[in-house]
């Protein structure tokens, strides 16, 4: 039966070529819609997934992180004085102006952290060290802003609302979901290339102490501290998921389009499969004249889609990481983890197999005779 399943396919290399196609282009597309949405879906709050915080206190009625209430910093007393509480820091981030060298404007958002205490740190630095962000007006920028921000080495000046600013790093893929790039600087820089005052900050990260309870510590904190908000980094990265994707209408778009892209592919892989199937159909028919039964057919064509889906599953793989790594130098990132990748195997057999069940339908109605006719 695999045998003939194999021959099946081969004795038209026209036609398997077409299968495989209509398959690759299906997984291709599935995967490109499928991993924008992801992509946007971590770049909304990778600032909060990065943070290594676990809980973040701010101001009140704070919906995402971009939409920042200030207030004072000197809650940051009580909760270093807190039971549970390691570490804490204040954090900042802020939209405000880039002067590019040729004079024109650009929109940034301003990230402001204070580096000793390991909470909201840059991270994939490949240019430059965090050590040389302690240094007067040092910013980190990333790299695929680098022609945007119309800067192209370290020490390079710019102005940041006014204020001279020197690249002293560059980061590689943090994309902001916004057009306006992060500048990562200190927490003091940033009070100066924003509007924050100096007795403001806009978040505190705090990390737990080793073996205490985040909800219970959470608990504490709101008991102790007034007009602030105290959450935890997962909520918080959930609210401004669930802001940027769905409230803003940004991630409905996407998402439409990522299953517009799903039934674009089934029907694209379910048109291929079925007409593979009666493009053969006096072949099975001369089948069931010598006796074969309905179970054999259906074996053969179950066979031959799990033959297409592996090889058109593993070609448009190929094409998909292409495609994947070409998006890692734009602006919209196309994620492509390891269970995505073998979800697309499962769902691309599903696809298959299932237009294959569709046209044995056809099969099993066969009249023997026919083969005999004209």
């Amino acid at each position: 039966m695999r045998t003939l399943a194999w021959r099946n396919l081969v004795h038209d290399k026209v036609r398997l070529a077409v299968t495989l196609t209509g398959i690759v282009f299906a997984v291709v597309l599935i995967v490109v819609e499928l991993g924008l949405f992801l992509g946007f879906t971590t770049a909304t709050s990778s600032l909060i997934d990065r943070s290594e915080a676990d809980l973040w206190v701010t101001g009140p009625r704070v919906p995402y992180i971009e939409q920042a209430v200030p207030f004072s910093e000197r809650k940051l007393s009580t909760i270093l004085a807190t039971p549970g509480v390691a570490g804490a820091a204040k954090y900042a981030v802020r939209f405000t102006q880039w002067k590019r060298p040729d004079g024109r404007q650009e929109s940034v958002q301003v990230v402001g952290v204070e580096l000793g205490s390991g909470l909201g740190l840059p991270w994939n630095v490949v240019a430059g060290s965090l050590d040389d962000l302690r240094r007067p007006d040092a910013v980190f920028v990333d790299e695929i802003y680098r022609a945007k921000l119309g800067v192209d080495r370290i020490g390079q000046v710019v102005e940041i609302r006014g204020r001279r600013a020197r690249i002293a790093g560059f980061t590689r893929g943090l994309r902001a979901f916004t057009t306006s790039p992060y500048v990562f600087t200190t927490f003091k820089n940033a009070q100066d290339f924003t509007d924050l005052r100096e007795d403001q900050t806009l978040y505190v990260l705090i990390r737990a102490a080793p073996g205490v309870d985040v909800g219970a510590l959470q608990s504490l904190l709101r008991s102790r501290l007034t007009d602030v908000e105290v959450v935890t980094n997962a909520a918080f990265s959930r609210m401004t998921q669930v802001y940027w994707m769905f409230t803003t209408g940004a991630g409905i778009a996407v998402l439409l389009a990522a299953l517009l892209g799903l039934v674009v592919g089934v029907v694209v892989v379910a048109q291929t499969i079925y007409a593979t199937t009666v493009d053969h159909i006096r072949e099975y028919g001369t089948l069931k004249a010598m006796g074969a039964t309905n179970g054999y057919l259906y074996g053969v064509i179950v066979r031959q889609a799990v033959i297409s889906a592996v090889i058109g599953y593993g070609l448009g793989m190929i094409v998909s990481v292409f495609v994947v790594r070409g998006s890692e130098q734009g602006g919209a990132a196309i994620l492509l983890p390891l269970p995505m990748a073998i979800g697309m195997l499962g769902l691309t057999l599903v696809m298959c197999v299932g237009a294959a069940v569709v046209s044995i339908n056809k099969v099993t109605r066969l009249d023997p005779a026919m083969v005999f006719k004209g």
